[in-house]
């Protein structure tokens, strides 16, 4: 059993599904104090479901005034949580397996063809294949983005050239939902990908152990299939021969 992921990588790890959980809940409750991007009486282009509220089971904080507490609160503990991580990757030097390299745009190609059967073997990879770097890589970036968003919105007055250089308040806001989506797009195809392709990278997140002879690469796995272990794979085709 190999040791994949440190324990403040560990921790960090979970502490951001809580903060980016009450984030996204209490985000969207207060996008429903206004479901709308246009000022009152305006139009918008590029939001077709105005006045539209989102449903309340996707909201959290229960009033807007409420929702707005949660979600400064998880700002802070998502910030924090981030520099933590982002200083412990960079000391560590786990920072090398997700920055973008030359030849990264190839193996991307070469992971989607895999996926979409072009391709019959898995490509090699290292820690993380060229997919989930890209993922990794960009989830800090729309996170940092979506603080800086978040800022012109809160305090326009007092950031105003932030806010103007982003469009102005309604952009800002705009461009503040835009990027919870990205991530909300991008979290929930990591965990799609968890579960589909590699479930037994859960107890790395967990205990930090992981055997590398159940990675996808030795499976050669795709989404929903090749999840078991090659061995119990070619024991469940004997007996089915059999």
């Amino acid at each position: 059993m190999a040791k994949r992921h440190h324990w403040i990588v560990r921790v960090t790890h979970w502490v951001n599904v809580i903060a980016f959980t009450i984030m996204v809940g209490s985000g969207l409750r207060i996008f429903n104090a206004y479901p709308a991007f246009a000022r009152k009486g305006g139009d918008f282009c590029c939001y077709p479901f105005a006045h539209q509220a989102i449903p309340a089971w996707l909201t959290f904080g229960g009033w807007l005034g409420g929702a707005r507490h949660w979600h400064f609160a998880a700002m802070w503990m998502l910030v924090l949580n981030g520099l933590v991580y982002l200083g412990f990757i960079y000391l560590h030097g786990e920072w090398r397996d997700l920055v973008p390299r030359h030849g990264d745009a190839r193996d991307v190609l070469e992971m989607l063809k895999f996926y979409l059967f072009v391709r019959r073997d898995h490509p090699r990879q290292g820690k993380h294949n060229a997919l989930q770097k890209l993922a990794y890589f960009t989830l800090p970036v729309a996170a940092s983005l979506s603080v800086v968003t978040g800022l012109a919105i809160w305090k326009p007055v007092q950031f105003a050239p932030l806010t103007n250089l982003l469009g102005g308040y309604v952009w800002a806001r705009y461009w503040h939902f835009v990027i919870m989506l990205l991530l909300v797009v991008l979290a929930v195809g990591h965990v799609f990908m968890v579960f589909t392709v590699d479930p037994y990278s859960l107890r790395s997140m967990i205990t930090g152990g992981y055997d590398p002879a159940l990675s996808p690469e030795e499976r050669n796995a795709r989404p929903f299939l090749n999840l078991l272990p090659r061995r119990h794979a070619e024991a469940s085709q004997k007996d089915g021969a059999s």
